[in-house]
């Protein structure tokens, strides 16, 4: 894959419509498609060619992490005024609107990961895309440094397997800036955390009884569009998707611990047709039941879990 555009960078900027206020680049400046699967600049290549400065833009398919080695200045994330300071991250997710005002001679990297990329090394269940999609400024680690430094390295190098290296660094990097980023902020301390906890809770409470988004949101005394605001923060899912999810894992446990004939469970589950129950089934692991049923009879056949 080495020799390959394996990931694509889109921008709006060929539009032949008027600009608009806040500009939307590939990298600051930038409009040519930018094949590769990171993009790594010190922090002073490209500042000292716009005076230290970068307006407010925002990226498009592009997350963006940078480490301030040396300096500072000050980032302004989404509207925020944020200082910077020697060894801080700065965490810029897709889309965000953000600039930069550095003091000049500052050192730093900014590494550059395709949304597609992140698609690939996040899953929902893990909560890091959560926590990621708040812009923020925090302290950086050694260990951030250390891998901060490996990339660029890796990067810079075309050895045989770079490509495969570069996305396991950067899914570690993303994951690092994860941890730093609910470590600041408390973990699960806010009101948004304590309501998803909750939803969590009905959720375990009602899912065979298949309540609608609705009903879990009314339950909880806000609206279905904020529920799945909540759910999409705490782990990059819609609310539907979890109910579903987990009336999946209660048919599994069934399938999986019983003798029932899946008809039986499809009522046991709320479900009035088992042919329908048997298409929903699959349409969420690509098996259906009985078929996931007979690999646990047939050693020869891997288990398929989703």
């Amino acid at each position: 894959m080495e020799g390959f555009a394996i990931v694509l960078y889109y921008s709006n900027m060929r539009s032949s419509a008027p600009g608009p206020a806040i500009r939307v680049y590939n990298l600051f400046g930038e409009s040519g498609d930018l094949p590769d699967v990171v993009h790594c600049e010190t922090i002073a290549s490209r500042s000292v060619l716009h005076d230290w400065t970068l307006a407010v833009h925002r990226h498009a398919r592009l997350h963006q992490v940078l480490l301030i080695e040396r300096g500072g200045g000050e980032a302004t994330l989404d509207g925020r005024v944020v200082p910077l300071r020697p060894m801080q991250i700065v965490n810029v997710p897709v889309g965000h609107v953000h600039g930069f005002r550095f003091v000049p001679d500052t050192q730093g990297w900014v590494l550059t990961i395709a949304a597609e990329i992140l698609d690939e090394a996040l899953l929902a269940a893990e909560g890091l895309r959560g926590a990621l999609s708040q812009s923020a400024v925090v302290r950086g680690t050694p260990q951030i440094r250390a891998t901060m430094k490996q990339i660029f390295a890796e990067h810079a190098a075309r050895d045989f397997g770079r490509a495969h290296v570069l996305r396991a660094l950067s899914s570690a990097m993303i994951g690092l800036v994860a941890r730093a980023l609910t470590g600041e902020s408390g973990g699960n301390g806010t009101a948004e955390s304590g309501l998803f906890r909750r939803f969590e809770a009905l959720l375990e409470q009602h899912h065979l009884e298949r309540w609608s988004v609705a009903d879990y949101a009314g339950a909880l005394s806000i609206t279905p569009t904020h529920l799945n605001r909540i759910t999409r923060a705490a782990t990059g899912d819609t609310a539907s998707h979890l109910i579903l999810n987990r009336l999946i894992r209660e048919a599994r446990r069934n399938l999986v611990y019983t003798n029932l004939p899946v008809s039986t469970i499809a009522y046991a589950l709320g479900f009035d047709d088992p042919a329908y129950f048997s298409r929903v089934y699959a349409a969420a692991t690509g098996v259906s039941p009985r078929a996931f049923r007979a690999q646990l009879h047939d050693r020869r056949a891997p288990l398929t879990f989703v």
